[in-house]
């Protein structure tokens, strides 16, 4: 249950004065709901302004406070700009400028009658002047006018002044907090009390304290629900396995596997023979070998005389993993079997008898493996593929479906920088496939202007022509006369009117899931020779004839989506070329990410990279994980400082009571403060 302290941040945004439904809407869009939701909208910046008594040229480009009496009108028709001419105590001109003319500015500045404005002043020309004023009052008012003002992130209909009032009122509302802090980092860092902070980063945004404090008790909530999920899954207890590799010893590989896929598997094997649950994370970058590891890890349970589960986050993805791990199971003694939410009738009711009387070892599916019909007869260990795909409340689902919790293990192909692989996995311990399995040709990048799209489409030709497959990727699903962005849906018009309708398939979130998988189904199957998709491919799909990726508009995606769309090629023995398509005008950050596509494959090491060019940007691509973002934190602060929350929040639970010590009890209200409480009911429910 929510601490009492918190009602007055967690009450609807319309009990705030001067907040109706009309206003509601564009809070709304900017997820301002919650009177505290308001507290954690901080400025993005600041305006300083300069109050001058004179009109001064040196002060162009500055925004400037001062006073002035207009002096005359200057209007052309209705639609031309009001220029108001106004002049200062010494008779320096300055024009303010309205846009269409408004009737309402006369009266905010009649003639004759002393004003102080505050605008941005520029020189046109050879005169001063101000577009549309953003402060106008009377002289005597004038110490209303901020020299410092908070610049706020808006949305249509607000405006920073509303922004400013409203998050005064939540100010008023905001309690004193209990400290979660340890107290000797607070003094160390000489951070504020809560409550100073969030008025603070209100009032004066260059405030670099209060804003460390508040990004610090952000990451230290999420930290702390992490640690606590995993306090709650290790205090239980699991099936110690007994694997003895009578199974893995008869798998007949291509390859040999490499140490890190060696020492991955020797990681889970020391795991699953403890009577805790194993928790881990298995980081591989595209291509690094993850099936085998998962394989591997599948067939201890089964020498345990156990069963195992694999779960993925499509019904393609389930039934390419069923196809793959089949073959590599082929002439062991290892009944496996798959599950989407397509089986239906009779083939259905088998699966479900041969999970409940044990007869099936391995069962390979999307989330219908969960569902309440489905019941196993000891299911000791489950596999989650892609796990940004899925939250922690259906791992827990999923770990419900066993009569002790399962060991769990989980995948993830998006290559994370070490600094953040505490934020988004923190419960879990880490193993790294951080090196390709013998064969794997590196994929060649090209970077190319897309001013070449005839001879671009020519040499498609000439691939498709010998027999190859390609990939054509574009950033909008329809053209917008908004954006220049390449649309899939006109782009695959003109690919099929070239190439044949029978010969482009088109693929894009808005599909249907059947309709898509049907689509994909054909690529694969190799009925189509080109797949022109929006980023939905950018996970999973195998084709290994596929040996072209074609990325139009690839300045405008983030280098860890350009990878993982990289990735759909290069999965044969065949050469693989990759060619990002860039537009004319490319920022600094855009031209430094297709140079290190172009230089390297290593994804981790882009994903370094991404945190370092992004900055405050975007964090993983388009949220590619999923998982609760930081509101207040930014990355590089994120990166910072989850390796001392991550102490604190452990030091907490190991050595000061958890969250049943007086400490705790103040950390219990920052989980629900940042919205990290779910973290509280898994602990009641074990």
């Amino acid at each position: 249950m929510r601490p009492e302290i918190l009602n007055p941040l967690f009450a609807e945004i319309e009990t705030l004065k001067g907040v109706g439904k009309g206003l509601a809407k564009p809070l709304g869009r900017l997820k301002l709901e919650h009177v505290g939701d308001l507290l954690f909208h901080l400025p993005t910046g600041w305006i300083d302004r300069k109050h001058v008594e004179t009109l001064d040229m040196a002060d162009a480009g500055r925004v400037v406070t001062v006073i002035v009496t207009p002096i005359d009108y200057k209007a052309g028709g209705p639609r031309s700009p009001l220029r108001i001419q106004a002049a200062d105590g010494e008779g320096n001109v300055i024009s303010l400028v309205y846009f269409n003319n408004p009737g309402w500015a006369k009266k905010l500045l009649p003639l004759s009658e002393a004003r102080a404005i505050s605008g941005r002043m520029e020189l046109y020309g050879q005169e001063l002047q101000i577009v549309h004023p953003d402060m106008v009052v009377k002289p005597e008012d004038i110490a209303e006018i901020p020299k410092r003002e908070a610049v706020y992130a808006l949305s249509e209909g607000l405006t920073n002044k509303r922004i400013a009032q409203l998050a005064e009122q939540a100010l008023e509302r905001a309690p004193e907090m209990p400290e979660w802090i340890e107290p000797s980092l607070k003094e160390r860092e000489g951070w504020p009390g809560w409550r100073a902070a969030i008025a603070t980063a209100h009032t004066n945004p260059a405030d670099e304290k209060a804003r460390r404090r508040l990004a610090y008790d952000e990451i230290f909530a999420n930290q702390l629900a992490l640690a606590l999920v995993r306090q709650s899954a290790r205090s239980r207890r699991g099936e110690a396995l007994r694997p003895d590799g009578r199974l893995r010893d008869q798998l007949r590989l291509p390859y040999e596997p490499t140490s890190a896929q060696s020492r991955s598997t020797t990681e889970i094997e020391a795991d699953v023979q403890q009577d805790k649950p194993m928790l881990r994370l298995l980081q591989g970058d595209v291509g690094a070998g993850k099936t085998l590891v998962a394989v591997n890890a599948l067939l201890m349970a089964v020498e345990s005389g156990t069963q195992g589960a694999l779960l993925a986050p499509t019904e393609i993805l389930a039934r390419q993993h069923f196809d793959t791990i089949t073959k590599m199971l082929s002439g062991l003694p290892v009944n496996v079997a798959v599950l989407t939410g397509r089986d239906k009738g009779k083939t259905r009711e088998s699966t479900l008898m041969g999970l409940a009387d044990g007869s099936i070892d391995i069962l390979i599916g999307t989330h219908a493996i969960f569902q309440e019909a489905v019941r196993y007869k000891k299911l000791v260990l489950a596999v989650v593929d892609e796990q940004h795909r899925f939250g922690v409340a259906q791992r827990m689902m999923l770990a419900q479906k066993a009569e002790r919790p399962p060991h769990l293990l989980v995948m993830t192909a998006t290559p994370i920088p070490r600094t953040l692989t505490l934020t988004h996995y923190g419960e879990m311990d880490v193993s790294r496939l951080d090196e390709m399995p013998p064969g794997r040709q590196p994929i060649e990048t090209r970077v190319m202007s897309v001013q070449r799209l005839d001879e671009i489409v020519d040499g498609l030709g000439r691939h498709i022509g010998k027999g190859g497959q390609a990939y054509w990727v574009c950033p909008l699903v329809e053209e917008s006369a908004l954006s220049d962005q390449a649309a899939a849906e006109e782009r695959a018009r003109l690919l099929q009117a070239r190439f044949g309708e029978d010969r482009v398939g088109l693929v894009h979130g808005r599909m249907k899931g059947p309709e898509k998988d049907a689509v994909m189904e054909r690529f694969q199957r190799a009925e189509l020779a080109v797949l022109v998709a929006t980023t939905v491919i950018e996970v999973g799909v195998d084709v290994p004839n596929a040996t072209l990726m074609i990325v139009e508009g690839a300045d405008r995606f983030g280098l860890a989506q350009l990878h993982q769309l990289r990735g759909r090629v290069g999965r044969g023995d065949a050469q693989s070329i990759c060619l990002l398509l860039r537009g004319d005008m490319l920022s600094e950050t855009a031209r430094a990410r297709l140079k290190l596509l172009r230089e390297t494959n290593d994804g981790f090491r882009i994903a370094e990279e991404d945190l370092r060019l992004r900055g405050a940007g975007e964090l993983l691509g388009t949220r590619q994980s999923g998982e609760v973002g930081f509101r207040v934190a930014p990355p590089e602060l994120v990166a910072e400082l989850a390796p001392i929350a991550n102490d604190d929040a452990r030091l907490l639970i190991d050595n000061e009571g958890g969250i049943e010590s007086a400490r705790g009890e103040a950390a219990r209200i920052a989980l629900y403060l940042f919205k990290r409480d779910a973290a509280v009911p898994l602990l009641r429910s074990g």
